[in-house]
């Protein structure tokens, strides 16, 4: 049985996930995947993959117990394909449920940028890696909520906002009542 903070864990990369279900379902197809015409080289389509390849390293990884972020799969029809994008989306939170043998203490190793394959791993666990995923979920949506605007589509105020700053606005929120 999880306990209530792994489920909160969890239950935080399923819903950044599901924000993004609800967005692609919004756009359009030429949207998703245009990269052109943008400031920076991804569009909503490579932020998007590149979120999902780092929840498919992770959950790949923790059954040998080393995640290695680095060996990406980096699925370019992810990409480019909005309706695969949202199947692979649901695949994942499947995946994400189906954690339940391993509690957000369970050690892993995982490895570190650029160095040599066996000297390069530190020390983590199932539930520092979760909240790793949902911020950098987060900040790719940040920036995917920044390059929709400027192109004139609005993703929705919570969009690319941290959990923690939405709970920080329903409480001045409700403090101005």
């Amino acid at each position: 049985m999880r306990t209530s903070v792994e489920q909160s864990i969890v239950a935080g990369c399923v819903g950044a996930l599901r924000q993004a279900q609800e967005l692609l379902e919004r756009l359009g197809d030429q949207l998703y995947a245009d990269a052109e015409a943008l400031p920076i080289q991804s569009g909503v389509g490579g932020h998007l993959r590149h979120c999902l390849d780092f929840y498919q390293s992770f959950l790949s990884g923790v059954r040998e117990r080393r995640v290695d972020y680095n060996r990406r799969g980096r699925d370019l029809l992810v990409e480019r394909d909005r309706s695969f994008a949202l199947f692979r989306i649901q695949i994942t939170i499947e995946e994400l449920l189906a954690l339940a043998p391993y509690g957000d203490g369970t050690p892993l190793l995982v490895s570190l940028e650029d160095a040599p394959a066996e000297s390069g791993w530190c020390e983590s666990s199932v539930g520092r890696e979760l909240q790793f995923l949902l911020s950098h979920t987060v900040h790719h949506y940040a920036l995917i909520a920044l390059l929709l605007r400027l192109r004139g589509f609005e993703p929705g105020r919570e969009f690319g906002v941290a959990p923690s700053t939405l709970e920080h606005w329903k409480k001045e929120a409700a403090c101005a009542r």
